[in-house]
């Protein structure tokens, strides 16, 4: 069943645990659930006029934001490191390699 944040059958408290259970499931790797998080759930702990549960949306939306950028960034930091040791790694670059570019580098 598809779940539309603006239905009024959608209470603060399902949106509230919704916005808990995705910051939950990207501590399993998943930081693009983190972005969906951040994104889906911005407009209801920041533009929103106050209600209960508003405090914890807005803390699981800054710290859905901030991992998600962390793993960008991590995740930017070790493909271009990976990019520019490539050759000189040698058989270990290979064996962490899924294609092995061929000819000279």
């Amino acid at each position: 069943q598809k779940m539309d944040l603006q239905s009024r059958k959608v209470t603060n408290e399902m949106k509230v645990d919704l916005c808990s259970k995705y910051f939950m499931i990207g501590f399993a790797f998943l930081p693009f659930v983190w972005l969906v998080n951040a994104v889906w759930f911005f407009k209801e702990g920041f533009v929103k006029e106050e209600f209960e549960g508003q405090q914890k949306i807005k803390k699981y939306v800054i710290l859905s934001g901030i991992g998600s950028l962390i793993w960008t960034i991590g995740f930017i930091s070790w493909i271009v490191i990976f990019d520019q040791n490539r050759v000189a790694w040698g058989a270990t670059a290979d064996y962490m390699s899924f294609n092995i570019a061929v000819g000279k580098p």
